[in-house]
């Protein structure tokens, strides 16, 4: 059975209050329990009778009490958790993992130097959890519109959820999130996929485009029978499809401006010594500002 239960990490930071709020939102949708979630290794066991003057944990406290009441305001019938937890918070995020449906983390990442709100704590949290681990941004929760180029595919600007598929294996926890998040949100779900052109469709004067077609309508006709099975398990979801001759990391960043939410795949398995997370999911990680979705899977 899956939990019913969200849980957000917080730092204090504004991300990860941003992250609270969406965490709630998606909460409220689920009908789910909102977990709040601060871990310091340094937190003090302290008897229940401590005085609030002796309290050394009270400023966690307040940490959790202020988003709690925040949370209330716009949600004031949620169920919440508030949970302090004496450890790392890597190791205390991905224990609640475990009795999560999934975990909500704050991300001011916009370039390759910056750091997540709660540092590399994040990704390592994406790169091991089990369930779908959701980065969310300060100060919105849309992909903004990009300015048009003369490459670049036609724009999407409707409200939408995107999701980008591999086709390079199986991906079924991913398109489940995917379509379900569109469905509980009642948006379209725009499905991408990155077919990177075969050498032979390069010539000195630029694409051979029979070539180029050619891989374009073969990865089409795979992307249309991989996600049928789910149109119908979800018949009220309108559904777009887009395959782009490009890398799967250009396709996406092409794909998702004006998306409210960006739903990418993450290999359980990988090769030794490969990172715990693919190109498109650190790509989407450091430079997408619409909340991104990382999903394990196969």
């Amino acid at each position: 059975m899956e939990s019913q239960v969200i849980t957000v990490g917080l730092d204090g930071s504004p991300e990860s209050r941003a992250a609270a709020q969406w965490a709630a939102d998606e909460a409220d949708r689920k009908q789910a329990v909102l977990r709040l979630l601060h871990a310091w290794i340094l937190l003090a066991a302290e008897a229940p009778d401590t005085p609030p003057d002796r309290d050394q944990n009270a400023a966690a406290r307040q940490l959790v009490d202020q988003v709690a009441n925040e949370v209330r305001a716009r949600h004031p019938h949620l169920q919440i958790m508030e949970d302090l937890v004496g450890s790392e918070a890597e190791a205390a995020l991905l224990r609640a993992a475990e009795e999560s449906r999934m975990v909500v983390l704050g991300s001011r990442a916009l370039a390759p130097w910056e750091s997540f709100a709660l540092g590399d704590i994040s990704l390592a949290v994406v790169g091991r959890a089990e369930v779908p681990v959701v980065l969310v941004r300060g100060g919105g929760h849309k992909e903004p519109p990009r300015p048009p180029s003369a490459d670049a595919a036609p724009a999407v600007t409707e409200p939408r959820v995107v999701v980008g598929v591999s086709l390079n294996g199986p991906c079924e926890p991913l398109l489940a999130f995917a379509f379900d998040a569109a469905a509980s949100r009642d948006l379209p779900l725009h499905v991408v996929h990155g077919r990177s052109l075969p050498v032979n469709a390069y010539v000195p004067w630029g694409i051979e485009a029979e070539v180029a077609g050619e891989a374009v309508a073969e990865a089409e006709a795979k992307l249309r029978e991989t996600v049928l099975p789910w149109q119908e398990r979800f018949p009220g979801v309108p559904v777009r499809l887009t395959v782009l001759p490009e890398s799967p990391t250009r396709a996406m960043v092409q794909a998702v401006p004006g998306a409210e939410l960006l739903a990418v795949g993450r290999r359980r398995h990988r090769a030794f010594l490969a990172p715990r997370v693919g190109p498109v999911a650190h790509a989407a990680i450091h430079h997408v500002r619409c909340p991104v979705a990382v999903v394990a899977h196969d």
